[in-house]
Order: C-alpha cells, then structure tokens, then sequence
C-alpha cells in the first residue's frame, strides 16, 4: 500500500462583506506575487470603470500593508457598484485579521464600518416608500 499524499493547502484567511444586498467573501494570502481574482477573472475584466477598481482596490493602497497579498472574492447581489464596495468592506477585514496594526488606518478611512443603507420598503395604500397618490379634494 503506498503512503498518503499530503496535499499542503494554502493557508488563507477569509471575511464577509455586505453592502446593500451584495454580499462578498473574500479570500486573502500572503504571496510574493499579488494578484485580484473577482468570479474567476480577474478584476479589471469583472469591474469595468476606473472607479470601482479604484474602490476595491482602496485598502491595500491606503492602509500600506507590510506584505503582498493573492486576493480571491466570489460576490452575488446587488448591483455592480455595490458588489465593489462590499468587497472593499471584506477586503478591509480580511486584511485586519491578517495585520491587526492596519486597524487604526481602516477605521478612520470607514472601511471597517458596514454601510446599511438600503433600498426602503413599498408600504400598502402608497406609489412608492413614502410616495403618496395624489390627493383630490372629491
């Protein structure tokens, strides 16, 4: 009977990040060569505008990590403007749990902080949240 094969699994760690209904896990560790991978592709092809590259990309370029990281995200809901800033508050995480002394940084940025605004409820007998049909006298 020949031995086991013992598979090394890379060692990461792992945060969620919520925005509206976007929801993103991401996945981080250490490497020499860094790399963005949103969906399975990588992240310039899955975020189109400058902006929202710039957005997820935001805590490793403000909070000047000591080490490079391999980013992996699997993100679902939301909008595509919403799906980037719940990978930049999983980013923020992730990066915390790996470098505790980033903390300070982030915080003050806000990237720690889940944003919770959200889309407000219709309510029954309105248009609209708070739109109200228009009021006629008879």
């Amino acid at each position: 009977m020949e031995p086991k094969k013992i598979i090394k699994k890379e060692k990461y760690i792992e945060a969620v990040g919520r925005r509206k209904t976007s929801t993103a896990r991401v996945r981080i560790s250490k490497t020499t060569k860094p790399s963005f991978i949103v969906n399975g592709k990588e992240s310039k092809d899955y975020f189109k505008t400058e902006e929202q590259r710039r957005l997820i990309q935001d805590p490793m370029i403000k909070g000047k990590p000591g080490s490079k990281f391999a980013v992996e995200v699997k993100v679902s809901g939301g909008g595509i403007h919403s799906q980037a800033e719940a990978v930049r508050h999983g980013l923020a995480r992730a990066m915390v749990e790996s470098e505790a002394e980033l903390r300070g940084k982030l915080k003050t940025f806000g990237y720690l902080k889940r944003d919770p605004r959200a889309k407000e409820r219709r309510k029954f007998g309105l248009k609209k949240a708070r739109k109200a049909p228009q009021w006629s006298k008879r």
